[in-house]
């Protein structure tokens, strides 16, 4: 009966401690809520901080995604160029019958490539970098001038002009190339 006694007392006494416990913690505190002014800053910092990073690591992976986007396909896009302007002298050259055709789908394929490149310029625009950009754009501008060129030649055209327009545009493609390599 003893043990019974005192398991009960023990028993008691803990519901009587939780009892009180329960009840301190039900109690409203007083007083008007304040902030730390140096944690509001530190966080306001840290927030700060966080936020940045986050804009950098986007800026990063958009640049990198739009050099990628765009030297991916340069190649591609500026050999169809390449391949339909030199068909082209070869007509001009031997007096070709296809002369006028192989001119028009130069200057066809050359503003096509000048208007892809540009293109992918444009929807990448503020992700690339500016240099990166200019050179594309220099290419732009070489490769319609060479078409505009090669849309005036007839057999006895004199040829300075294309010339001079076809080493732009080699120039262009050349400084694009080594951009693309660089970055």
């Amino acid at each position: 009966m003893r043990q019974q006694q005192r398991l009960g007392l023990l028993c008691a006494t803990t519901a009587a401690a939780a009892a009180v416990v329960i009840a301190g913690c039900g109690a409203q505190v007083t007083g008007t809520p304040t902030t730390d002014a140096a944690d509001v800053a530190a966080y306001k910092t840290t927030a700060a901080a966080a936020s940045s990073a986050a804009a950098a690591s986007k800026a990063a992976a958009a640049r990198t995604q739009a050099i990628k986007d765009n030297c991916g396909q340069f190649a591609t896009t500026t050999s169809a160029g390449v391949k339909a302007y030199n068909d082209f002298i070869t007509a001009h050259d031997t007096n070709a019958p296809d002369y006028a055709a192989k001119r028009d789908g130069a200057a066809t394929t050359l503003d096509n490539a000048a208007l892809k490149v540009e293109t992918g310029v444009v929807s990448a625009v503020g992700a690339l970098p500016t240099e990166l950009a200019e050179k594309f754009t220099a290419y732009v501008t070489a490769a319609r001038d060479l078409a505009a060129e090669t849309k005036k030649m007839t057999y006895s055209s004199p040829v300075a002009k294309l010339n001079e327009a076809s080493r732009r545009i080699n120039g262009a493609r050349t400084a694009v190339h080594d951009a693309c390599q660089a970055n």
